[in-house]
């Protein structure tokens, strides 16, 4: 079986690819875990502190192999309003519930649940359906759980 034994960041410039992972936003937190690739084959990630693969980054393999990690489409919520001061509303109520959001400045994304739709509709927010990829923030208490960079540096398995 393959193994990952490193986490590249995406400027890397280690090489090329010889295939992809799609993950979705939960699935690229993760610790201990089978990944199958895009060609089928199965690489085991197994690290000591829990991580959180980001999009374009890589996974190096114990045979030197390198593996992309992509950022899955999924089913989202886009959720607008009138103003700035709304917005900033809006993302309390949702941080609220304790739901992933990923924050921009004109709108704020979160995976598609018609309880919350009904209650931003509610507050006068505009709702509506896409599918791309979702890059929710992470809680205060995730950072990179030892990492001084802030997760950015090379993540080798010991």
């Amino acid at each position: 079986m393959l193994r990952a034994t490193a986490i590249l960041p995406p400027d890397h410039a280690r090489g090329t690819p010889f295939d992809r992972v799609i993950l979705e936003h939960d699935e690229r937190r993760l610790r201990r875990k089978l990944l199958r690739l895009v060609h089928g084959d199965e690489v085991l990630v197994d690290f000591p502190q829990t991580v959180t693969l980001e999009h374009r980054s890589v996974l190096e393999l114990e045979d030197g192999r390198l593996v992309e990690v992509i950022a899955a489409e999924e089913y989202l919520h886009e959720v607008r309003a009138g103003d700035a001061g709304h917005l900033l509303r809006l993302a309390w109520h949702i941080g609220n519930r304790h739901t992933p959001a990923q924050l921009e400045p004109d709108r704020i994304l979160i995976k598609r649940d018609h309880v919350l739709r009904a209650m931003l509709e509610g507050l006068g927010a505009t709702v509506t359906d896409v599918r791309e990829p979702f890059f929710a923030e992470h809680g205060a208490y995730s950072h990179s759980h030892g990492a001084a960079d802030g997760g950015h540096a090379l993540l080798r398995r010991q």
